[in-house]
């Protein structure tokens, strides 16, 4: 999700390097004073967390539901090793405000960091159902997945050293490869460097020499033909507007439609603007379900589109453009991407992605 405040970030080690706890969380979205948020971060990329916290705290004291800066308050005590306050923090933020996917994807790297894999790989997943297009969140999980398979080859082994799974805990060392030797030992093998490359041969600087094949005498020339009669040019027809054109205008009507019906709260025509096929994480059915929830939860509901940018190629189209989506007291501001196809005379949604 992109948004105009500064990102809080922090590297953890326990899964792969590039998993990361990030806030990113719009202002807007969750109700926090722009300067308030811009302190707290600023104290936290400082390192001063007890100053941070204690700020937080200080705000939290007269607006206590505020989720903005319960989040910081929750990366606060995480980067001061207060992990189980920092959980705790973080289940409460997911329980008030479950349809926010960051709370629940923070609180999976801890547990990931505590070795809790199993507690992990389910709060990614209701991250995943509550945000399907939440790109972290899925790449979060296939490492808890890689950490969840080390885990059982490594025990594969311990009961049964002819085991076939070498290969694959050795795949998964190549992943973590910091975490390599305790995973060997826990198998109870010795560790071994990696293999080295083999070699590749350069090659030569000069060619081998190629021996000529014998002269071999041309036939004779046949006769001169006459040469054919120039054909009559063509007339030129008037120019025309390129389909392409056109086509991007449909794709626009489409893509503004979309947003006309989901402002509107028209479920017809807002499931109308998706294809069948339309690729939600989920069953059609379900998806819908989940989807008019939601709507019909929300007592008015605003989208806005800016900066829209729209490719075609034949029969298919991406759009991407700048999403402001108000709904009651959310307020979220996020780059959208939808991919769409002409079915008949009409373009419908394929896939749909945030933050592209």
């Amino acid at each position: 999700m992109q948004v105009a405040v500064p990102h809080v970030g922090l590297r953890l080690t326990s899964l792969a390097a590039k998993v990361l706890l990030v806030a990113s969380l719009s202002v807007a979205a969750f109700g926090a004073r722009a300067d308030d948020v811009a302190d707290v971060q600023r104290l936290l990329s400082a390192g001063k967390n007890a100053e941070a916290l204690q700020k937080a705290d200080q705000f939290l004291s007269s607006k206590p539901r505020d989720p903005m800066m319960r989040f910081l308050r929750g990366i606060s005590l995480s980067q001061a090793g207060r992990s189980a306050e920092a959980i705790t923090a973080f289940t409460k933020l997911t329980e008030d405000f479950p349809e926010l996917p960051e709370p629940f994807n923070n609180l999976a790297v801890l547990y990931a960091q505590q070795g809790q894999y199993d507690k992990a790989r389910t709060a990614l997943e209701m991250a995943i159902r509550t945000n399907p297009s939440y790109a972290t969140a899925y790449e979060n999980l296939g490492d808890v997945y890689a950490k969840l398979a080390s885990q059982a080859y490594s025990k594969a082994l311990q009961i049964d050293t002819r085991s076939a799974v070498a290969p694959k805990l050795a795949m998964i060392r190549d992943l973590f490869p910091k975490e390599r030797n305790s995973m060997v030992a826990a198998a109870g093998q010795t560790p071994s460097p990696a293999p080295a490359p083999s070699p590749v041969t350069p090659p030569s600087a000069t060619p081998a020499p190629v021996t000529p094949p014998p002269a071999v005498k041309p036939p004779p020339a046949p006769p001169a033909a006459k040469p054919a009669p120039a054909p009559a040019p063509e007339p030129k027809s008037a120019p025309t507007e390129p389909k392409a054109d056109h086509r991007a205008k449909d794709v626009e009507a489409a893509v503004r439609a979309w947003a006309d019906a989901w402002g509107r709260k028209d479920l017809k025509d807002y499931f109308a603007a998706y294809a069948r096929d339309f690729d939600g994480g989920k069953s059609r059915k379900a998806w819908e379900e989940e989807r008019r929830d939601r709507i019909n939860g929300k007592r008015s509901i605003s989208v806005r589109i800016s900066n829209l940018r729209i490719e075609v190629d034949g029969n298919k189209a991406v759009a991407r453009f700048r999403q402001d989506y108000k709904a009651d007291s959310l307020s979220v501001s996020s780059g959208k991407r939808l991919d769409l196809v002409q079915r008949g005379n009409s373009w419908v949604i394929v896939k749909e992605s945030t933050g592209s």
